[in-house]
């Protein structure tokens, strides 16, 4: 396990437990059905799996991209909602905790099994773009003496007043 890994464990630990439970919180108290802490995150899963899919057509491996497990911590939210009886602020502490401890848990066992990154970089090189995709350097300071460049520039600045000026002589 490698220093990148402990970081991005750390950091997505903390950020997917806060966005989960910020997300399914205001959801169950602006529904006020328990449950749909587990149909968010399944919807957030989806949309993982998607872009999962998607890498793996560009041509990496299957196990390059990590699918965050959070249908379980959800459902520990959503019985904990249940539990409380509708009690937010009980909602949230109780099932922000039982959240913040079992989701990097379960992301732990899923992070063990991914591929290194560094490792897939040099193995699966990006691949060079067509020409139509190639970017252009920017010519910046170039026209900085133009004259089209500085009556262009005018143009634009001057435009908005004198339409004003011609909408408020158009009127009758």
């Amino acid at each position: 396990y490698t220093d990148w890994a402990w970081t991005s464990f750390v950091v997505f630990s903390i950020s997917q437990s806060t966005m989960l439970v910020v997300g399914a919180i205001y959801y169950m108290l602006f529904t006020g059905v328990p449950g749909t802490a587990t149909y968010y995150v399944t919807i957030m899963t989806i949309y993982t799996w998607v872009a999962k899919g998607a890498w793996f057509a560009l041509g990496y491996p299957y196990d390059f991209i990590v699918t965050p497990v959070w249908i379980p911590s959800a459902m520990l939210l959503d019985l904990t909602y249940w539990a409380t009886r509708r009690n937010k602020h009980a909602a949230i502490i109780i099932g922000g905790t039982l959240v913040g401890l079992s989701l990097p848990i379960f992301n732990m066992i899923n992070l063990l099994l991914v591929r290194d990154p560094l490792e897939m970089a040099f193995k699966y090189p990006r691949p060079t773009l067509p020409p139509y995709m190639t970017p252009i350097e920017p010519q910046v300071g170039k026209f900085y003496n133009s004259p089209v460049a500085l009556g262009s520039g005018a143009g634009a600045v001057l435009s908005v007043p004198i339409a004003a000026l011609g909408a408020k002589l158009n009127t009758w």
